[in-house]
């Protein structure tokens, strides 16, 4: 959906679409923050295993929460700039030769997102709850142990976050088919 990269998507015009534009782009920034020191902690454990046959404790367990949550820091921007895995071409040819029916379908696919990460959220919201409430973390007690309250409110955070991105695109589509109206009305007149 080429109209997705389109940044204006977000609404930066406005202060609130500026900031929710930087929220964005934060969250992906920390998440290859993230990746960055989780290649680097790894590196080491590899040194540490050659050098002195003593590898790192908790590199796997941290490597393995990771995982999940660099995905749903940098999945609002993925998603903003139209980078999500997806087969298209249908919808872009259908979208070029009938605007409004691609607007439309738009509408629908997008809202389709909003409604999946919504019902991720609502999975995620008492397993977020679950992990504060009876400290569950990962690991091995004595050795290594990480707590899962931190990833699960990331998942959280990144849904609320794809959620919005998502409802950017719906208004934009509305909008667009609202232009596409008052344009095939300007020009019925004339």
């Amino acid at each position: 959906m080429e109209q997705q990269a389109d940044d204006s998507a977000l609404g930066p015009q406005s202060g609130v679409g500026r900031a929710f534009h930087k929220w964005v782009f934060t969250l992906n920034g920390i998440g290859t923050i993230w990746i960055f020191l989780v290649m680097v902690l790894m590196n080491i454990d590899i040194f540490m295993r050659f050098l002195f046959g003593t590898p790192i404790d908790g590199v796997t367990e941290i490597v393995e929460v990771s995982i999940g949550g660099i995905v749903f820091l940098q999945l609002s921007d993925a998603v903003r700039a139209g980078r999500l895995t997806r087969s298209d071409g249908l919808y872009n040819k259908l979208k070029e030769k009938s605007p409004k029916l691609g607007h439309i379908f738009g509408i629908f696919f997008d809202s389709c997102g909003a409604l999946f990460f919504t019902i991720i959220l609502a999975g995620g919201i008492p397993k977020l709850w679950d992990a504060w409430k009876n400290d569950f973390y990962a690991g091995s007690d004595g050795i290594f142990t990480i707590a899962l309250w931190p990833l699960r409110l990331i998942l959280v955070i990144g849904c609320i976050t794809v959620i919005f991105v998502f409802i950017g695109f719906v208004q934009k589509h509305v909008s667009a088919l609202k232009e596409l109206s008052n344009n095939n009305s300007n020009s019925g007149v004339a």
